[in-house]
């Protein structure tokens, strides 16, 4: 597939999945990026449009931790994480945003390992 159509598929589709979903104070979105060698994820606020708390692969400690950062075990660290921290900041529930991806394979490793870092979707 030409990557510009490519590009523009996933931003429709991404555009699709995020005018359901919208995160309040109470209730933020944990939206999920994956690239091909990383994996992101963060809790945002969209009323005042600040991150509340974030996690990656990228961070050196989870570096050092890992051997791979593209592993379903990568995803998991990063949403056990990322669960850490936004309990010490206070957020109980939020809302998920997979963005355009199937929630399947590390994004589901990801959710999973948020549910048992103790957030409520």
């Amino acid at each position: 597939m030409d990557p510009k159509k490519k590009n523009a598929h996933r931003c429709r589709k991404h555009r699709g999945v995020r005018s359901k979903i919208r995160g309040t104070a109470d209730r933020p979105r944990l939206s999920v990026f994956r690239s091909l060698n990383h994996v992101y994820a963060q809790v945002i606020d969209d009323e005042q449009g600040k991150t509340i708390a974030a996690a990656s692969t990228v961070e050196k400690e989870m570096r050092q931790k890992l051997a791979k950062t593209r592993s379903m075990e990568a995803a998991r660290m990063v949403g056990e994480l990322v669960a850490r921290r936004a309990r010490e900041k206070g957020v109980v529930q939020v809302v998920f945003d997979r963005g355009w991806y199937k929630y399947h394979g590390r994004v589901m490793a990801l959710a999973d390992a948020v549910r048992a870092g103790g957030l409520k979707f």
